[in-house]
């Protein structure tokens, strides 16, 4: 999710701590320049004196005989920020109206004319995207690979993040609720302090062991992936992470923990742990239901590549199995008739697609006529001939 600022209204001066305020404003940069002591503090942005600029007044404790100064001190301050160009401001508005722990996202882009190319900004919130999702699975069980595993669950945290503006593809910040996405923050932080160290072993030794004993830490494919998309077309990167000022720490980290950097010279490094764990993947037994989407043969008789869309048993949304004819004909009626079929067999990565192989079993699954029809709907979208609902891209010379 989003936010854009120039959306936003000040929040009520009733519900801002302002030892919270101070403490996000320091956080941003902010410096404080004075004030009366026992009444309030004054702050003005990196760089700015106060005299020709934003210039905020932030009370420092409510008062039965300062109560109408203190609110109206802290109202005219927030509105002051909320007027204020400063991006910083932005940053700090967000925090007060939607308390939660942060996550920054750095880059070091080559300048062309104080101008980034035009792709940096969709490539800075892919990664940090990826990233958030990695460690939303991470979350649930470690893994070298997730591919579609807890993804629903990862989508579901997602929504709850809020995304301040971006506009030189240099920085992003994401605003993670607290408590509720701490465990999330926490999962991330490991992880990338392991991949950290992992990627320092192995430059230093050329031996992968770190990586994979990084897995019970958090890092994943993904993870890495995502730090690759991160720091290529850099100089440099970092991720740093800080809590709900209104909140402790978690148990085992810093207050203001250290960010974490990358540089172009640990690509290689983040690749092959990348390749690595596609490469160690373990193959689980399964028994999936699921409904069948694709079919695809190149002759009129023998067997056939099917795809299901993943009902139970397993945490994947698709999978692909290669049938013999017998069973890839049970496939083809089950998707005439709108059911859904139970294939049991080993399910491994291959080539980057989720696969069944050595199916043992392909039987149609009954279901009631309600469902067969919610069923077919779902399967056939509308479309008008069986070629359609295969999908042209995936039928072989000979058809289905």
């Amino acid at each position: 999710m989003s936010w854009s600022t120039d959306e936003l209204t000040p929040p009520d001066p009733e519900r801002v701590d302002t030892a919270v305020f101070t403490a996000l404003l320091a956080r941003h940069g902010w410096e404080r320049r004075g004030g009366a002591p026992g009444r309030y503090t004054r702050w003005t942005p990196p760089g700015e004196t106060g005299k020709n600029g934003t210039s905020l007044l932030i009370p420092e404790k409510r008062g039965s005989a300062a109560y109408a100064d203190y609110a109206d001190l802290l109202g005219e301050a927030l509105t002051a920020l909320a007027r204020s160009a400063t991006p910083s401001a932005r940053e700090v508005l967000i925090a007060l109206t939607f308390p939660g722990d942060e996550i920054r996202w750095r880059r070091d882009i080559p300048l062309v004319a104080e101008a980034v190319p035009w792709t940096a900004d969709a490539q800075l919130r892919s990664a940090a995207r990826t990233m958030l999702m990695a460690a939303a699975r991470a979350e649930r069980g470690t893994a070298g690979y997730f591919g579609e595993r807890h993804a629903r669950h990862a989508s579901a945290f997602l929504e709850q993040v809020l995304v301040g503006p971006s506009p030189s593809g240099h920085v992003l910040t994401a605003f993670v609720p607290a408590p509720d996405g701490r465990g999330v923050m926490v999962t991330l932080l490991r992880a990338l302090q392991a991949t950290r160290d992992a990627v320092d072993y192995q430059r230093a030794t050329g031996r992968m062991e770190a990586f994979r004993a990084a897995v019970g830490l958090g890092v994943c494919h993904e993870l890495t992936d995502a730090l690759v998309h991160l720091v290529r077309g850099t100089e440099g990167a970092e991720v740093s992470l800080a809590w709900l000022p209104a909140t402790s720490p978690p148990a085992g980290f810093a207050a203001r923990p250290e960010p974490i950097e990358f540089s172009p010279g640990d690509l290689p490094a983040l690749k092959a742990a990348g390749d690595l764990y596609l490469r160690d993947e373990p193959s689980v037994q399964v028994h999936i239901t699921g409904t069948v989407v694709r079919l695809r043969r190149n002759r009129p008789s023998g067997g056939g590549t099917v795809r299901l869309r993943v009902l139970a048993g397993a945490d994947v949304r698709r999978v692909r199995v290669r049938l013999d004819e017998a069973a890839y004909r049970i496939a083809v009626h089950a998707h005439l008739v709108g059911l859904p079929v139970r294939v049991t067999g080993c399910l491994e990565s291959v080539s980057g697609f989720r696969t069944i192989v050595e199916p043992t079993a392909v039987v149609p699954v009954h279901v009631d006529e309600v469902e067969r029809d919610r069923l077919l709907k779902s399967l056939h979208g509308g479309v008008d001939t069986f070629e359609d609902a295969c999908g042209s891209d995936e039928i072989g010379p000979s058809g289905c």
